[in-house]
């Protein structure tokens, strides 16, 4: 067995939970007064470190004596939330999470029927939803069985006045000025802290329909201490330096996506800095916020920096930003130097970039943020963290040569809720598989493609599987199969569908194209268009050959519509 490890040294990982870990423990910067989350269309809207302790414990008090959420066993009531960017809402994931509960983010884009299909498999027993979402969220509730009593509506309007608003009677449910407090179970046992879920969020793993990522407080408190290691140890050399670093970015990821979870909740306790919320992601709102805020840092994925070294609205708007960091998919290295000289006044060179899984609790690997010559790469394994890379036997390979990359270590998932042969494929000898084909070379990763069917479309998430269930349930469909491919122009990957129609039945493109459109969010349009086949390659056992479909030739296609 070939293992690799990182070029940093392994960690002495705290054995504590994640809340203990970032209100009282010494591993995270921030201090009582920092101001950690902020409404950035209404900067008084914030709250501090302080301030957060105590409505993280007197909502978790509400959510333990009126809902019963954790009364029974810590980590299995589940609490599902969507909605718009607040900064309220990371205070509500801390919240759920000291009363015992389980924080499941469910996409802004579902439509209701896709946020059922969560709350059901998650079982969730309440609901809570930004105003904007509310009727979505009530409809759910009916769908469920779940009574208005416990949908619950953010109302995050007004400065140090947070509440929740039940949906049933409009009542205010919290009380934060006065309310009695619950304090958290401080966990410092290692079996407990890896037994005790606290996240379960929704991914399409290596293959297949989403499933729930079960993220225990281990995973949580090791992604925080390994998976900052890099931004901890770039701030330590500045401090060192007389040239402190002050980390300040916006928030544009939802809440619903690992990295809402580490990057904009975990991190400005740990590097004791402010995270800027908005509520729906626009790029000139992006660009301005910066501007006005004169921000330090920021991830976002490979589109928005398209965006950036594209757009001739972009001048000196990034002129205060240190690091950039992309992830979520691969970023060339020529997108990375093009959006690169348009921030921080020159003295960025290139864009960093990371890899990593909601089943890894975000990070795997990352490139140092004083490294300049791995644009190319994804970077090192984080500290703790070992890798290996396989054929398609099972068999390691050798250094240089592509495999599917495996990880291990405490950043890996307990598994997938309530799916165990799912949770049984997905790892090989303790290992995660991530299916994505990587090469090992002096010691960084280089991702080169993607044994998983998953689609990324800006960072989000399309599960070919869930298309394809979808589009064979219209009456003209008798197969279908989809593929990602490339869009140049948008610097993502989009959907293509390849289609069967029925004995005698005709369809244009057009109609497929609109029936995913009017019933499915939008990342999961046919952006890259319909192709119809006579029939969908597939193996032996009945495993579309996506790989065919990919290098099928334009002679078997009968009509294509490229959007």
């Amino acid at each position: 067995m070939k293992v690799y490890g990182s070029h940093h040294k392994d960690l002495d990982v705290p054995q504590l939970d994640v809340l203990t870990l970032l209100f009282e423990s010494d591993w995270c910067a921030a201090e009582e007064s920092t101001k950690l989350h902020v409404e950035a269309a209404n900067p008084r809207n914030s709250i501090t470190k302080a301030e957060s302790r105590d409505v993280v414990r007197r909502t978790a008090h509400t959510l333990r004596t009126k809902y019963g959420i954790g009364a029974s066993q810590a980590g299995s009531d589940v609490v599902v939330c969507i909605s718009a960017g607040n900064p309220f809402i990371p205070v509500l994931f801390y919240s759920i999470v000291a009363a015992g509960g389980v924080y499941s983010g469910a996409s802004t884009a579902f439509t209701v029927n896709e946020l059922v299909t969560q709350v059901k498999d998650a079982d969730a027993r309440l609901l809570i939803c930004s105003h904007d979402y509310e009727q979505p969220a009530i409809e759910t509730a009916r769908k469920c069985g779940i009574p208005l009593s416990r949908v619950l509506v953010i109302d995050a309007f007004r400065p140090h006045d947070w509440n929740l608003i039940s949906a049933a009677d409009r009542s205010r449910v919290l009380d934060l000025a006065d309310g009695l407090m619950l304090e958290w179970t401080r966990l410092t046992d290692q079996e407990a802290l890896q037994a005790t879920t606290t996240c379960l969020m929704y991914s399409s793993g290596t293959t297949g329909l989403p499933k729930g990522v079960m993220i225990s407080q281990w995973n949580l408190t090791a992604a925080n201490v390994c998976g900052m290691h890099i931004t901890k140890k770039f701030r330590d050399q500045r401090e060192r330096g007389g040239n402190p670093f002050r980390f300040s970015t916006i928030a544009h990821l939802p809440m619903a996506h690992i990295g809402g979870i580490t990057w904009s909740s975990l991190n400005p306790f740990y590097l004791g800095g402010t995270v800027y919320w908005v509520e729906k992601y626009d790029f000139d709102t992006f660009i301005e916020y910066h501007k006005q805020f004169r921000l330090t840092c920021q991830w976002s994925v490979p589109p928005i920096w398209h965006a950036i070294a594209n757009s001739p609205k972009v001048s000196d708007h990034f002129d205060s930003l240190d690091i950039a960091v992309s992830g979520a998919a691969p970023l060339g290295p020529e997108l990375a130097k093009a959006a690169a000289r348009k921030l921080g006044c020159g003295k960025i060179a290139t864009i960093s970039q990371f890899w990593g899984a909601t089943e890894t609790t975000g990070s795997i690997t990352g490139v140092d943020w004083d490294v300049l010559d791995q644009t190319d790469s994804t970077g090192a394994p984080i500290p703790n963290v070992k890798l290996r890379f396989i054929d398609e036997n099972m068999k390691d390979v050798e250094p240089g040569q592509p495999g599917e990359v495996l990880v291990s270590g405490p950043i890996v998932c307990q598994g997938y809720h309530n799916r165990p042969i799912a949770t049984r494929d997905s790892f090989l000898d303790g290992f995660y598989r991530t299916g994505d084909v990587g090469i090992w070379k002096d010691g960084y990763v280089h991702i080169i493609d993607r044994l998983k069917e998953l689609i990324k479309y800006k960072g989000l998430q399309v599960a070919p599987a869930e298309l394809e269930a979808f589009l064979t349930t219209h009456p003209k469909i008798q197969d279908a199969a989809v593929i990602g491919v490339e869009d140049n122009v948008q610097a993502t990957e989009v959907p293509r569908a390849f289609i069967v129609c029925k004995p005698g039945a005709e369809m244009q493109a057009d109609e497929v194209v609109e029936y995913v459109r009017a019933n499915l969010s939008n990342h999961k349009r046919l952006r890259g268009g319909v192709v119809f086949l006579d029939a969908i390659p597939k193996s032996a056992s009945g495993k579309i050959l996506r790989k065919e479909l990919r290098q099928q030739s334009v002679t078997k296609e009968r009509r294509a519509s490229k959007l």
